[in-house]
């Protein structure tokens, strides 16, 4: 399918929340709010917090289902943005709130804050995203300590395959660290 080519899924899916669909509401949050929450967990650490940035992202789904065009890019990379932005957004207000309260730190802290939620956040989205081969080496390699070679035995697949696998996979972390960009960003390849 081209890069350009809205899945099937996707422009369904668009289709039948601005028909009002509650159903779809449904689907689309089992399909979607573990990501939802994990991305708000890991940009704002506390779980009351991401519980309500996930209500507060599927809301506005839910209310503004206009606001996706498929042509953009898929649902899941639109949906991970309001997430990202709604808990970057949250974790300024309330740091804000904290460094005007009680003078510690400074907005340069505050920021550098926010960089390092929000690479995180990217390099967790990056992961779940990523092919099963690709995550499946990175996995072998960096959490059992396994090196190409036993990688590529791990996997039944030959040496070279498997530095691509990690060349690839290591790409891809590799553009966490984007400065300002949300996760996968909307209208952004994944």
């Amino acid at each position: 399918m081209p890069k350009d080519t809205p899945s099937r899924w996707d422009r369904r899916m668009q289709q039948r929340l601005a028909h009002g669909e509650a159903a779809a509401l449904g689907e689309l949050y089992d399909r979607f709010a573990s990501l939802v929450h994990g991305l708000a967990h890991r940009v704002l650490d506390d779980e009351d917090a991401a519980d309500h940035i996930t209500r507060e992202v599927f809301t506005q789904v839910w209310e503004n289902p206009e606001a996706y065009d498929p042509k953009q890019g898929p649902l899941r990379s639109f949906i991970a943005t309001l997430a990202h932005r709604q808990a970057v957004q949250r974790l300024r207000q309330t740091e804000s709130a904290a460094l005007v309260r009680t003078g510690l730190g400074t907005t340069e802290d505050l920021e550098r804050k926010v960089r390092r939620a929000s690479a995180a956040a990217r390099a967790d989205y990056i992961v779940t995203s990523m092919p099963a081969p690709l995550r499946a080496a990175l996995e072998l390699a960096y959490f059992q300590r396994r090196d190409y070679r036993q990688t590529a035995a791990d996997l039944g697949v030959t040496e070279d395959e498997a530095r691509r696998r990690l060349r690839l996979g290591l790409q891809l972390l590799s553009t966490a660290h984007d400065s300002g960009s949300p996760p996968a960003g909307y209208g952004r390849p994944a």
